[in-house]
């Protein structure tokens, strides 16, 4: 058996040199490294030397294994984690290559013992440095005591009234029951169930997207919330007991895009029927009114008063899945204001990205934002008449500053993101901006450009966090915090849309798009404000499960015309890096507006991108493939009708499933507003529920992951969140970063928390957990509520 093991081996040894010095011949020719080549003649000689029972042959792959040992340290330095594909494989054949069984019946063989104690020990080594590099994780801290200390400011009430607890987004609660030191304790408190769960169709045949992003909202004693496919519900904030439910009745047939982040709510006049109302989309293009006591339409709101608005009407042609509202609108100072997801890259010639407002009483409408019609608000169109087509949209929650009458919009881009040249003046002027209109009015007060001539899909995914920033001679300043897709932090004043930290215009790359495109020769970047932006991937930083795909990542990342950030989109592939998902997504961040502390969630998920001509060979066959599908781990085709191009989009991953780009591949990070330094920074998530070939190995090992959902802070000195992969909820000293708490949930969190203060005298943390199709998180119809223990 010892032969049979031993010639084993020497074959598999020769037959992985091969793979290394034909496809390392590759990478030479391309530019890259010649390690691998070197490896695959050395590993070739050694296995042919090991089958004839040569310890030349063990010697030889001893020193290819010392070499790769300094090569490894020569190319990433002690990064742990970059050194696992370099170093863990090989050290696995340098165990095995040395264990006595395999030398056992040769004639001039060493002492067994002394071999078995080499083999631990290189066993020891490698485990060793796995062992770190699965668990280490970087850290950045500040000092305690830096900087000015935080001055008193009257706090939010108990309540979370708005999606992001106020109109302002800043995610921040005043409530401060739960602390650094009691938050231990947290206990589940209850578990209300939606009764909402996808279909066939959303989890096996994966034809539609459904995302449970929603965050409740809190008022008097009761939450309001809604699910994927339009249920919205009222839960008894401190038994979690549903009080209703009603849901849209709708076929959903067709509509591959479910999703609903929140709903919003609106006190009228006295007198005024239905006086407490809760306003939800819906996927079937409605704006439903519905009593926030009973469930039930609110009778006399709307066209025909059936207690909706159309969101259809002067849309023109609009099938199932085209435009949505996945955010809740904004009620705000007698204007009920609401923006939509317009499908994506299918067709240029698509709904239009009109935001609107109506009359939050009666469902009339008031004005209408249409760029291609003017800079500002006109009056709504009578029928008959149509918004312009395919304008850029505003999909993310808006946040509103009522007591200066302004409602800010982050939008995106006209349809197609990836093919820009046939875009029109007015897509170019608002596309990827933020943008502040009066509420009363429509009227445009101000709009800054994020992203100019995008053709990458950087929408601004959320309206910016507004609060008042303090100067520190004492002075304030009416702020926002924007955060982008593309990792840059833009802070600005609110009322003016003026940098208060620098913006410059950097160059930026202007080679490979289609003959057609005008590339931008300049981007705005914020550099008076810590940058999320990652590096750009390069071959020394691509990553894997073991040498063999990172060696594929690295031809990759060589025959792609670039990579990194605006790299232009053309007919080669590029490495979009940030890509579509963002640095940042729609959770955006969390504003204390006390200490004047901002946290914020970050991922790294490159994506290959690239452009291929309608007439080419090869498109029909993609076109029998999944189309769109926002995040798919295969190639997805973006059909980007009426135009000369499709799209492809894919995630950079290797053929074992593991990432190309190097962890840590998420984030949390504090920065400290007063000196607007990184206070603390952690890797966020772990990859326990993920793993090679789709297996969940339970392993934490903390790699950081992809996340979507945001943080809140607290009045107490916690900041939580979810949003991960590994489904958990966690709570973090807002001082420090240190994780203070920890709750396993039944299914993927991706959503923002949300915290109140209960009618027992309880501070609750709350959060959805439903699963993310995208992320591939479990599915699930939980709404959790979490408190201390009660007082006896």
């Amino acid at each position: 058996m010892a032969e049979i093991a031993r010639k084993a081996f020497a074959w598999l040894l020769a037959i992985l040199g091969g793979y290394f010095l034909i496809a390392g011949g590759v990478l030479v020719g391309l530019g890259g490294s010649v390690y691998y080549l070197l490896a695959g003649v050395a590993m070739i000689a050694s296995g042919a030397l090991f089958g004839r029972g040569s310890p030349n042959g063990r010697r030889l792959y001893t020193a290819l294994w010392l070499a790769t040992m300094l090569w490894a340290g020569w190319e990433v330095g002690l990064d742990l984690l970059q050194l696992v594909p370099r170093i863990v494989a090989p050290t696995v054949l340098l165990v095995l290559i040395w264990l006595p069984k395999l030398w056992r019946d040769w004639k001039a063989r060493p002492s067994t013992g002394r071999h078995a104690s080499i083999a631990a020990t290189f066993g020891v080594v490698g485990a060793a440095t796995l062992g770190i590099a699965l668990l280490q994780g970087a850290s950045v801290r500040a000092q305690p005591g830096d900087g000015p200390q935080p001055v008193p400011q009257v706090r939010s009430a108990a309540d979370w009234r708005d999606y992001g607890g106020t109109l302002s987004g800043q995610r921040y609660s005043g409530v401060a029951q739960i602390t650094p030191q009691n938050v231990d304790r947290l206990e589940l408190a209850w578990t209300q169930r939606t009764g909402d769960l996808p279909d066939r169709a959303e989890t096996v045949e994966h034809t539609r997207e459904y995302h449970s992003e929603a965050t409740p909202i809190h008022v008097g004693d009761m939450l309001y919330t809604c699910t994927p496919h339009s249920f919205v519900q009222a839960i008894d904030a401190t038994t979690g007991k549903t009080r209703w439910s009603w849901n849209e009745k709708a076929d959903r047939t067709g509509n591959s895009y479910l999703v609903c982040r929140g709903v919003s709510y609106f006190e009228a006049p006295a007198g005024t029927p239905c006086p407490r109302r809760i306003f939800a989309p819906t996927f079937n293009a409605r704006l439903m009114a519905l009593d926030a006591d009973t469930g039930r339409p609110c009778t006399g709101f709307g066209e025909g008063g059936r207690g909706y608005i159309d969101l259809r009407a002067n849309m023109g042609v609009s099938g199932p899945a085209n435009q949505i509202s996945t955010s809740p609108p904004v009620v705000a100072n007698g204007r009920l204001i609401i923006g939509e997801r317009i499908v994506d890259n299918v067709n240029r010639n698509i709904p239009s990205g009109v935001v609107r407002a109506y009359d939050p009483i009666s469902g009339r409408p008031v004005w209408a934002w249409d760029v291609g019609r003017s800079s500002d608000a006109i009056a709504p169109l009578p029928p008959g008449q149509v918004y312009t087509r395919g304008t850029p949209n505003v999909w993310g929650a808006m946040t509103a500053d009522p007591a200066n009458g302004l409602v800010y919009l982050g939008t995106g881009n006209a349809s197609p993101d990836y093919w820009i040249g046939w875009r029109r003046p007015f897509d170019d002027r608002f596309g990827s901006a933020i943008v502040a209109l009066e509420i009363a009015t429509g009227k445009l007060r101000w709009v800054r450009q994020l992203v100019h001539r995008d053709m990458w899909d950087m929408d601004l995914p959320v309206g910016p966090s507004l609060f008042d920033y303090r100067l520190p001679d004492g002075r304030t300043v009416p702020a926002l915090l924007q955060t982008t897709k593309m990792g840059q932090v833009y802070f600005l004043n609110r009322l003016t849309g003026a940098p208060i930290t620098p913006i410059v215009e950097r160059p930026a790359p202007q080679q490979g798009a289609t003959p057609e495109v005008r590339v931008s020769p300049t981007q705005p970047w914020s550099v008076g404000f810590p940058s999320f932006t990652p590096p750009a991937p390069s071959e020394t930083a691509t990553w894997g499960a073991t040498p063999i795909d990172q060696l594929m990542c690295r031809i990759e990342i060589q025959r792609t015309q670039g990579a990194g950030i605006y790299q232009p989109v053309g007919l080669k592939p590029i490495i979009g890096h940030p890509a579509f998902d963002g640095v940042t997504d729609w959770g955006g961040g969390a504003v204390d507006p006390v200490t004047q502390t901002f946290v914020v969630n970050t991922m790294e998920m490159p994506f290959k991108i690239w452009l291929m001509r309608r007439d080419d060979p090869r498109v029909p066959a993609l076109m029998k493939k999944k189309e769109g599908g926002e995040n798919a781990r295969t190639a997805m085709l973006q059909t980007q009708y009426n135009t000369p191009y499709v799209a492809v989009v894919k995630a950079w991953i290797g053929i074992f499933g593991a990432p190309c780009s190097a962890p840590p591949w998420g984030h949390l990070t504090a920065v400290d507003l007063k000196t607007r330094q990184v206070k603390w920074r952690e890797v966020f998530g772990t990859a326990r529920d993920t793993g090679l070939f789709g297996t969940h190995l339970g392993v934490p090992i903390k790699t950081g992951v992809p996340n979507l959902g945001g943080a809140i802070i607290t009045a107490g000195g916690v900041a939580f969140i979810g949003a991960t992969t590994d489904q958990y909820l966690g709570a973090y000293d807002l001082a420090t970063g240190k994780v203070l708490w920890k709750a396993r949930l039944p299914a993927g969190a991706q959503a923002t928390p949300m915290t109140y203060m209960g009618r027992d005298g309880r501070q609750y943390v709350v959060i959805t957990a439903g699963g993310h199709g995208a992320l591939g998180t479990r599915y699930g119809d939980y709404t959790m509520a979490f408190a201390l223990p009660r007082q006896s």
